[in-house]
């Protein structure tokens, strides 16, 4: 395995993104290995669009990306569409992700064996949260993960976050500031651009 970079994972400076138009930015901020760096900011200021700019998902009109070589992301998205035309189970799930079912908590195991189709939406939140988590990668996108789930679900998350590889760097996106503030190193506003919590 070739030796990790010691520059940061992502560095962002001057992004502004969108789509058709832009809806992000500008916003600047590096991710560095072992870091959870928070996203906040109102409705429609472009979190989740700052994620999909990270992937290449969305299009850039100014400033820019950087990615360090080699770079190995999950990405879980905030409005999550269970494909009822693919008969997965959990487990296949977790297999496209490569992420390990036997290191799953017990609510992921009740999950393994079950169709994709047949999940509440916050089963299937949870499944594809823990599954980006668990994926060897270097850098997990959290879109709003505590969506839909219940008290216990997230607890069990948080325990998931705060038990991550020290090299493992998170960009969590959510509206929950008490979530936020308590895993994140540090908090972007992105509503107000550079603007560092």
């Amino acid at each position: 395995m070739p030796e990790a970079s010691p520059g940061p994972l992502v560095s962002i400076d001057g992004l502004v993104a969108g789509y058709s138009a832009p809806v992000a930015g500008p916003v600047s901020f590096v991710v560095a290995r072992g870091e959870v760096v928070g996203l906040s900011g109102r409705n429609g200021a472009g979190k989740s669009t700052v994620l999909r700019a990270i992937t290449g998902a969305a299009r850039v009109f100014s400033g820019t990306v950087r990615r360090a070589p080699g770079l190995r992301m999950t990405h879980h998205w905030q409005r999550l569409e269970q494909p009822p035309e693919l008969p997965l189970l959990g487990r296949e799930f977790l297999r496209l992700l490569n992420a390990d079912a036997g290191q799953a908590p017990e609510r992921v195991v009740e999950l393994l064996e079950r169709p994709v189709r047949d999940m509440s939406g916050g089963q299937f939140q949870f499944l594809q949260a823990w599954a980006c988590l668990a994926a060897p990668t270097d850098l997990t996108l959290l879109d709003e993960p505590t969506n839909n789930l219940d008290d216990d679900a997230i607890a069990l998350l948080s325990q998931v976050l705060n038990a991550l590889p020290a090299d493992r760097a998170v960009v969590l996106v959510s509206h929950e500031h008490a979530f936020l503030h308590e895993h994140c190193h540090r908090v972007v506003d992105v509503s107000r651009a550079n603007a560092d919590e």
